[in-house]
Formats: C-alpha cells, structure tokens, sequence
C-alpha cells in the first residue's frame, strides 16, 4: 500500500490501496454517468487492472449520485462548487496510484484508456489525451472540454 500523498500542496485523504482509480467529476449528469461508469469498470474488468471508479459529485439534484451508486461507482460529495474543486476532491479522496479523469456525459471512451495507463506505467507523469480525430470546429466547445487528463500521483 502507498500512503497518503500530496499533489501540488493537495493532500490526499486516501492511501494509495489501488493501481488505477477512474474519477468522474459529475453535476447532474443523470442521463449518461451509469453508461460512464459501466464502461469504466468493463475497463477495469477487460484488464484486470486493481482500481476503483470514482464519481466526485459537486451537488447534483437529478438523482445522479444515486444511479452511479447502483452502477458501482464509489461516490464521495464535493461541496465546494466549481469543476475544479470537483476535480481537486476527487483527487483527494483517489485510491488509485494513478487517476484517469474525464467528464461523466459520455463523450469520452472509458473502455478504451489502455495507452492512458502504458503511458502512465511508462513513467511519464501526465498523460493528455483528446477525443477528435480531425479538429474542432471553432466555437463548439470551451477549450477546457476538449481534453482526458491522467496523472500519476
């Protein structure tokens, strides 16, 4: 087991007990964090990669922390508002030695993090990858959006 760590000042509350943990930050995303997380832990399942699926809620009303529960996600409440927090407490509260994150609205592939996690294991320690083959078209979307985030930690 790998104790608890700090990341840039950010203390992280767990042990590091796994190698791979999954974050999802997530605000009413009802609709599409059950598929997220059931691609997440196929993932896991496929590789046979110990981790955890974590879903970081920041206040949903929509039932979402309830459905990622019952899609086998661990679920921990993020009180402080904003993505970044959700992002920063999903950290806090990983298990995993390593964290791949991406959004819970199911435009990301979580079946499909293999390069994430030979990338990571490879020793580098931030992995970006995108999800458009081909560009973005000016305006769609906010360039925060565009990208998959995995770090060691």
């Amino acid at each position: 087991m790998i104790g608890p760590m700090r990341i840039r000042g950010l203390h992280t509350s767990e042990p590091r007990t796994v190698e791979l943990t999954i974050l999802m930050p997530c605000l009413n995303e009802a609709e599409t964090v059950a598929t997220c997380v059931r691609k997440a832990r196929g993932f896991l399942e496929r590789t046979g990669i110990e981790g955890e699926v974590l879903v970081a809620d920041n206040g949903s009303s929509d039932g979402s922390i309830e459905i990622a529960r019952e899609a086998g996600a661990r679920v921990v409440r993020i009180a402080d508002k904003g993505y970044g927090n959700a992002l920063m407490g999903g950290i806090g509260a990983a298990r995993g030695r390593f964290v791949i994150m991406a959004d819970a609205d199911d435009s990301y592939d979580f079946s499909q993090l293999d390069a994430f996690v030979e990338g990571l294991r490879a020793g580098n320690k931030m992995v970006i990858g995108h999800r458009f083959r081909g560009g973005i078209r000016p305006g769609a979307m906010p360039l925060l959006h565009t990208a998959i985030l995995a770090i060691q930690c």
